[in-house]
């Protein structure tokens, strides 16, 4: 049984997207927060999964689509996090996070196919990355990456590689952390609720790009 998952927080003021605070107050960063997760939340909707999981440090609200199972992240560093929600689905699984409202079910699809490889992953802008799929899940693959540093991403590729695992390549993504990065997702995806709320925000809050 093949797994969509995306973990996230609670979109709640000063709990999340805390760097776009300045320009913006925590409210209204977690307003973005919360368009940003609702954007990636529809996106995961669209693709074809045999399982949606919501994995979730904090209360669902109602930005949350139906169709989800929501289960809580457990584990400490976020290294942990991601090896325990890996863990809790059976099968082959896709994780995302909440911070590339951008992404799309045509992004998504070919990495929930797993025939011709074994890992696939996404990298991000700022060294990180946005996706990981496993055909099967190992702790090993996960445990011990340093987390939200600019080497992050390149770790987690060469775990994947000496493992001698087969890995896809997704595109590069940029996650919205800055409320640099802020504007230009919401340039990339225009017709989303984040972009709608960025401009909404931006129209009264000076943002230095």
């Amino acid at each position: 049984m093949t797994s969509l998952i995306v973990i996230a927080k609670a979109p709640l003021p000063g709990r999340v997207k805390t760097r776009l605070t300045p320009p913006f107050t925590p409210e209204q960063a977690a307003g973005l927060a919360e368009a940003a997760l609702a954007d990636t939340l529809a996106a995961a909707a669209a693709t074809p999964a045999e399982r949606h999981v919501l994995v979730l440090d904090g209360v669902p609200g109602p930005w949350l689509p139906p169709g989800f199972e929501v289960v809580p992240q457990r584990g400490g560093g976020l290294d942990e996090r991601l090896a325990a929600a890996f863990a809790d689905c059976a099968g082959p699984a896709l994780l995302i996070g909440m911070d590339t409202p951008q992404v799309t079910p045509e992004l998504l699809a070919p990495a929930l196919a797993f025939d011709t490889c074994d890992a696939w992953f996404g990298p991000a802008a700022d060294g990180g990355f946005w996706a990981l799929g496993l055909a099967a899940a190992d702790p090993a693959l996960l445990l011990g990456v340093p987390m939200s540093v600019p080497e992050t991403g390149a770790v987690q590729f060469e775990r994947l590689r000496a493992a001698g695992l087969r890995t896809g390549l997704l595109p590069r993504l940029r996650d919205v952390d800055t409320a640099a990065d802020a504007a230009e997702v919401a340039a990339l995806a225009p017709a989303g609720r984040f972009a709608a709320r960025y401009r909404r925000l931006s129209a009264r809050t000076p943002v230095v790009r």
